[in-house]
């Protein structure tokens, strides 16, 4: 089955913030993304609220709840108890949790989980027993031994850092040695009886050579190159387009 779709709303959000304004609105393109065929909306509230705001959260719940009952709302982050505290009053199907500093621009690796695993364990065990799936920002570089410790703190799934493979959009021997990599990875996930996602600089160019090198490949969480091409293409049509990379026909 092709990977689903979650639409990363936060570079919208940031243009939102731009100004003392309600537009563009969030909601209304996450609205257009579900529409067009998106299997869910993503989030990632940090803490000054730069892009999201903790205020767009009960909108986007009821979006979905309202209009598109078998969508998903996928909530990342650090931890805090902050966080878990919006994760439990928003209630999202799925929770990711990544090992970002709050001053951080964008995640840019994984957690080390030999050295974070109790904690992660104790979140994950909180968030499931609230009915949320976990799943866990993860370095795909093949590591067998961290895949097995993110299985151990008891997380449904794990989401690979794709960013050292989109950073190489115009390198394409290194693309092939990244995807190795992410594959190997995906493959020990797999073997563990983890679910893999993926996120971080994903593009129509460069999906299609994922999905087909990891064909269980459940889901990924795309923003800034799809907000990107959607003020070329609009929103509506960027959606279609990532879906066909992704294999979904559409």
């Amino acid at each position: 089955m092709p990977a689903k779709l979650s639409v990363n709303l936060n570079a919208i959000a940031m243009l939102r913030n731009r100004r003392d304004l309600p537009w563009p609105d969030v909601a209304h393109l996450g609205r257009i993304a579900l529409k067009a065929g998106a299997s869910g909306l993503t989030v990632h509230p940090r803490p000054d609220q730069r892009h999201i705001r903790f205020s767009d959260l009960p909108v986007l719940r009821a979006l979905i709840d309202d209009e598109f009952p078998t969508a998903e709302f996928n909530i990342e982050g650090y931890p805090t108890e902050e966080f878990l505290d919006l994760c439990e009053a928003t209630q999202p199907e799925q929770v990711t949790l990544v090992p970002d500093d709050p001053s951080q621009a964008t995640s840019d690796h994984g957690w080390e989980f030999a050295k974070h695993g109790d904690f992660l364990k104790g979140v994950v065990g909180r968030l499931k027993a609230n009915g949320m799936r976990v799943s866990l920002f993860a370095d795909g570089d093949g590591d067998e031994a961290a895949v097995l410790a993110a299985k151990a703190t008891g997380a449904d799934r794990i989401e690979l850092y794709t960013g050292p493979y989109g950073g190489c959009f115009d390198d394409p021997e290194g693309a092939r040695a990244q995807l190795d990599l992410l594959a190997r990875t995906a493959d020990a996930a797999l073997k563990a009886g983890l679910g893999v996602n993926g996120g971080h600089d994903l593009t129509v160019a460069n999906l299609p050579g994922l999905a087909r090198r990891i064909p269980n490949l459940a889901e990924v969480s795309i923003g800034h190159g799809l907000t990107a091409d959607a003020l070329e293409y609009g929103m509506a049509e960027t959606i279609r387009r990532f879906c066909r990379a992704c294999g979904q026909t559409i």
